[in-house]
């Protein structure tokens, strides 16, 4: 079936059944539900260049991807990614990845912009006063940032997860345990969401009277060696942490290694409690002692970061709206008082 056959069927002009399927916010929602249960009843799959030619949109979601030998495609991205994806197939957009020189992102953003290639890109691991965010800013092109970058002087388009609560939280119940040398095992520092952890555990401390010195934070790439590693680290000092906060699952998995290889105990020698992205494959229940945590859907927010996005294509959301999502605080097996 073709647009023409759908419209005659539909009795609505070729132009109305374009922008129903289009998502235009001039056609009403009771018109675009009638438009899209009857097209996907009847197969009917708009032509991706008769689409473009009529609406101006090409429905394809950018993403400038980072590449070169420093650069690590973790996990995180890819759950991240797989909610995006989910969200793009059901309404047919398209995700279109861009390889960059992670030290030169700039010119594949504006070659983006120049080409028309995509509708919309969302920015993700943002860091202080970003300076990509400002370029896309300035060249016009629509844009969501997975994250928070300080230091900007404008507002934009935003998603992220209230980091700085959870580890505030995370840290206060330590503190209400009675443990008075808390460790922070972060993310990289250079980027807001571990700026905002690390914030918010010494915010905790601080109202305890406390303090979190440099040699109980460690701020590493999210992997399991290095959760091993600087776990080994920390509690190989003169004066152990009691209690480690820690940014991930992945991570939390190396604390554990380097816990056990130590000859000590989770929750008796030292108390954890980690960020849980909800990874399908990895659940805080099921570690050796069951894992307290922190925990908000990354998948989630890659859908939610397509939907805003579609919503911004067809002109349904404008403006620099900001949306942060509370974390919710799991409490386990594997935090308790602390000994002595």
């Amino acid at each position: 079936m073709n647009l023409k056959q759908l419209s005659h069927m539909l009795q609505l002009s070729q132009t109305t059944v374009s922008r129903a399927l289009n998502g235009y916010p001039e056609v009403s929602e009771e018109t675009r539900r009638r438009v899209t249960d009857a097209a996907k009843r009847h197969g009917y799959r708009p032509n991706p260049s008769a689409r473009r030619l009529a609406t101006g949109k090409a429905g394809m979601i950018g993403y400038v991807l980072p590449t070169g030998a420093s650069v690590d495609i973790d996990p995180h991205f890819v759950e991240f990614l797989s909610g995006l994806g989910d969200y793009a197939r059901s309404h047919e957009l398209d995700l279109v990845l861009s390889p960059a020189d992670a030290d030169d992102e700039e010119t594949t953003y504006r070659r983006v912009a120049a080409n028309k290639q995509v509708d919309a890109v969302y920015i993700s691991a943002p860091r202080p006063a970003d300076r990509r965010i400002s370029l896309v800013n300035q060249l016009g092109l629509p844009f969501l940032v997975h994250g928070r970058a300080e230091g900007l002087d404008f507002d934009y388009p935003f998603l992220d997860i209230d980091n700085e609560g959870a580890f505030h939280e995370a840290a206060r119940l330590l503190v209400q345990l009675g443990h008075r040398r808390v460790a922070l095992i972060n993310g990289d520092d250079g980027q807001t969401f571990a700026i905002f952890r690390e914030r918010g555990v010494r915010r905790a401390l601080a109202s305890a009277g406390l303090a979190l010195p440099p040699e109980r934070i460690r701020s590493v790439a999210m992997t399991e060696e290095n959760g091993y590693r600087s776990a080994r680290s920390l509690l190989e000092q003169p004066e152990p942490p009691t209690a480690i906060a820690c940014s991930s699952l992945i991570m939390a998995l190396g604390v554990v290694r380097a816990v056990r290889d130590l000859g000590l105990t989770i929750p008796g020698d030292v108390s954890l409690i980690a960020h849980d992205d909800v990874f399908p494959w990895l659940r805080p229940e099921h570690f050796s002692v069951p894992l307290s945590t922190t925990r908000s859907s990354i998948r989630a927010a890659g859908a939610r970061i397509a939907e805003r996005l579609a919503a911004r294509i067809s002109g349904l959301e404008e403006g620099a709206r900001g949306e942060i999502w509370p974390v919710d605080l799991v409490v386990r097996g594997s935090i308790a008082g602390a000994a002595g």
